[in-house]
């Protein structure tokens, strides 16, 4: 059957506390139906973030990546094809996210080591991320924010400075399956985050 690819979203809300960063959304994103031709990706995000009673709360609404996944969900045809264009929504800090969001998953360092690597590809072949890949690339890319934007810079709390120093700001690395060295950091990063 041939048609044509559609594109949808995803969004990984996120949110910080006192303790460290939670996923609101539980173990995976929020997700779309097809993008209509009359709405655009962030309009789209928007409206899922409103469907869940959160985007008065979102404080950073930033696209992170994009790739193509073949969709299984019983929603969806499992033969379509879709654009997926992932965005990380960062929801206002608060004191105990769980207080408000118990079903949120915690983010650790302790995950990020228990998932280990990315799955291995060729240098021209298409990565493979797993979804916990995706959601740590946007969480290093919102790191990465803190030192080349300012206005993401004055949207993350100090909670959220503070949890993302735990990530280094790049993905360069995590790919890297010769040997395990930490990914390619920004030089003088501490002296970039403080200003």
């Amino acid at each position: 059957m041939s048609g044509n690819t559609t594109v949808r979203v995803e969004v990984w809300p996120v949110s910080a506390d006192t303790e460290g960063l939670w996923l609101l959304s539980g173990m995976d994103a929020w997700r779309s139906e097809p993008v209509q031709q009359a709405s655009d990706p962030h309009s789209t995000v928007e409206s899922l973030l409103e469907e869940h009673s959160i985007l008065s709360d979102v404080k950073l609404l930033h696209s992170t990546s994009w790739r193509v996944k073949a969709l299984t969900s019983t929603s969806w045809r499992a033969e379509d094809e879709s654009v997926i264009l992932t965005y990380v929504g960062v929801i206002g800090c608060d004191d105990f996210v769980r207080t408000d969001w118990p079903n949120a998953t915690p983010i650790t360092r302790e995950v990020t080591a228990a998932v280990g690597k990315t799955i291995a590809v060729e240098a021209t072949q298409a990565p493979f991320p797993r979804y916990i890949d995706v959601l740590l690339h946007g969480l290093r890319h919102l790191h990465f924010l803190l030192y080349t934007d300012s206005s993401a810079r004055a949207a993350l709390c100090d909670k959220w400075k503070k949890h993302l120093a735990t990530l280094e700001p790049a993905l360069a690395g995590m790919y890297d399956h010769d040997h395990n060295e930490s990914p390619i950091i920004l030089p003088n990063a501490s002296s970039l985050q403080q200003q």
